[in-house]
């Protein structure tokens, strides 16, 4: 992966045609909100001479840098394509593509609604530590956090399992489906500590277009899309993308079970 992308022969090439390898970023090819492992960085670059890969994460391009990237390298070219905010920013070796925004599709009087309400919802949640950073704005959607996105790695991990129990993130959502039913909007539960909030259609299938459209580009045609997720219950970030009849979903439980799934299927 630390080699430049011209090093990979051209997606046209990729030995096993017509196949792109799509991931989840948290849990699925690093720990939540951390960086990615040696190993895992080295198999993907192997898996990169064999077949096109890419990711999709609700954060932000920044964020996916920080955990995926290096200081030196930028995320954008170690994957063929990269799809942070689901997708509503893309980026194909290496290069921009056509973004979405969400203020513009919403307006600026419901969002201030909408952000309004969770502020004073936020306000009233008793959990174990508050921080910062409650409401994140990206460009396709936004993301809440009741404990806020400045906890600490700890912190994140004590809220999930409290939150595991209580149910926090789970009310908020049902919540704002009561308060906001005719917004056109979907809330998807992912990482540990938020949900994004984004209008219907725009979760993580949104990024598929990107690769239909490979074909009027490359004439690649991929018919064979994995992805790999670990939120792929219902309600989860994962979950509409896992479901779609154009994908092979594969579920997993952490960045381990993702390598071994990789090792199996193209025998590395």
């Amino acid at each position: 992966m630390v080699q430049a992308a011209s090093v990979y022969p051209p997606l046209e090439d990729r030995p096993v045609k017509e196949t792109i390898c799509l991931f989840d970023v948290d849990e699925t090819l690093t720990p939540a909100r951390r960086a990615a492992s040696p190993q895992m960085v080295q198999l993907l670059s192997a898996l990169r001479h064999k077949c096109a890969i890419g990711y999709v994460g609700g954060s932000d391009l920044i964020k996916q840098q920080e955990q995926l990237g290096t200081p030196a390298i930028n995320v954008t070219s170690l994957f063929d394509f990269c799809f942070p905010e689901n997708g509503l920013t893309a980026y194909r070796l290496g290069q921009p593509l056509t973004s979405a925004n969400f203020i513009g599709w919403l307006g600026e009087d419901k969002y201030k609604q909408l952000v309004n309400f969770c502020l004073r919802y936020i306000s009233e949640i008793d959990c174990p530590v508050k921080r910062g950073t409650f409401i994140e704005f990206r460009n396709g959607m936004i993301n809440i956090s009741p404990i806020g996105r400045n906890a600490t790695i700890q912190e994140r991990i004590d809220f999930n399992k409290y939150d595991e129990e209580h149910k926090i993130r789970e009310k908020f959502v049902a919540a704002l489906q009561e308060n906001f039913p005719d917004f056109g909007l979907t809330f998807s539960i992912g990482g540990q500590i938020s949900f994004d909030v984004f209008p219907t259609g725009w979760d993580k299938t949104y990024c598929l277009q990107h690769l239909e459209h490979e074909k009027e580009i490359s004439g690649v045609n991929y018919k064979t899309i994995h992805f790999f997720g670990d939120k792929t219950h219902k309600g989860g970030n994962d979950y509409e993308i896992y479901e779609d009849s154009r994908t092979i979903g594969h579920a997993v439980k952490g960045p381990e079970e993702t390598m071994k799934i990789l090792r199996e299927m193209f025998a590395m």
